[in-house]
């Protein structure tokens, strides 16, 4: 009867678990969204305010717009990755360069107060292929 019970007690944590990691997942997946979809499209249509923080990092216009163009590229594929999921974790691994050199950039020109999101991009991309069941690195 003990061992029942403690397999009950085993299975039972397993599922807490499982739903806290797809609890985890799926607000990180929201947030990364958010934070690559309003940077992509601010740079394709040329936010004055994004256009000026790009100038102020080095990129110039047509730079900017590639990347905003790369990152939209990326977005796109995280909305088509909710029907094939496959494509969540292509566009997850294209915007994961995104992020570190987002996060490169402003470390470089020190400007501390806008790292912080392109920190988040970095750990949640990892966060976001981990916690996914389609996704696997056989090594």
């Amino acid at each position: 009867m003990q061992v029942i019970k403690y397999i009950c007690s085993v299975n039972n944590k397993s599922i807490k678990m499982e739903k806290v990691t797809t609890i985890v997942h799926w607000i990180s997946y929201i947030y990364y969204l958010y934070i690559f979809g309003y940077a992509s499209l601010f740079k394709v249509f040329q936010k004055t305010s994004m256009m000026q923080s790009m100038q102020n990092l080095g990129f110039n216009k047509t730079w900017t717009i590639l990347i905003g163009s790369g990152e939209l590229i990326g977005v796109i594929l995280l909305v088509v990755g909710l029907f094939k999921p496959q494509y969540k974790n292509l566009g997850i691994l294209l915007l994961f360069p995104f992020a570190i050199g987002a996060f490169t950039a402003h470390m470089a020109h020190q400007e501390y107060h806008h790292f912080y999101d392109s920190l988040i991009m970095c750990i949640l991309s990892v966060i976001l292929l981990a916690t996914d069941k389609n996704f696997k690195i056989l090594l």
